[in-house]
């Protein structure tokens, strides 16, 4: 299987099943929408941000339709104007490539340094999908664990309605 293989490690541990699925790579969601159009999951848009003073990250996710409301966010969470974080910082912070971010890369941010807002619709999810940091990939889980996996990394989240 292609991904991370600490991973499927802590998803075993974690009796998190999963259904995976390869394909070629897949570094955008439009990409990827070609691949997933047989999967029923809800697919998601995973966005890595800094603040301006780059001492926050903050990792959105939200339905891969969907469209960010970027300056919404920025009111929302008063830390001036977002920027995408470089590659250098989804390395350190998510263990991962551009074009393969994904909420799965939160098991290499030890320090639970990366906050998340996840879409409020997402809650009606039954099964979400995800690359396992590789866009070569995708893993489908039911939501449900998705949130215990959220537990087990220690990393805090909230909902928040991200899309315009």
């Amino acid at each position: 299987m292609n991904g991370d293989p600490n991973l499927y490690r802590i998803l075993k541990e974690l009796n998190i099943e999963f259904d995976y699925y390869e394909h070629p790579p897949a570094p955008t969601v439009e990409i990827a929408a070609i691949y997933w159009k047989d999967l029923e999951a809800t697919h998601c848009k995973n966005l890595f941000f800094r603040n301006h003073k780059g001492n926050r990250h903050y990792l959105v996710i939200l339905e891969y339709s969907n469209s960010l409301a970027i300056r919404d966010l920025e009111l929302s969470l008063k830390q001036g104007k977002l920027t995408f974080a470089s590659p250098k910082r989804l390395m350190k912070y998510l263990g991962v490539t551009p074009g393969s971010v994904t909420p799965f890369g939160l098991i290499n941010d030890a320090e639970h340094h990366v906050h998340l807002f996840l879409d409020e619709n997402l809650q009606k999810s039954s099964t979400i999908s995800f690359h396992p940091c590789i866009n070569t990939a995708s893993l489908i889980i039911k939501y449900s664990d998705f949130i215990k996996f959220l537990s087990y990394t220690g990393n805090t989240y909230e909902y928040v309605k991200l899309y315009s």
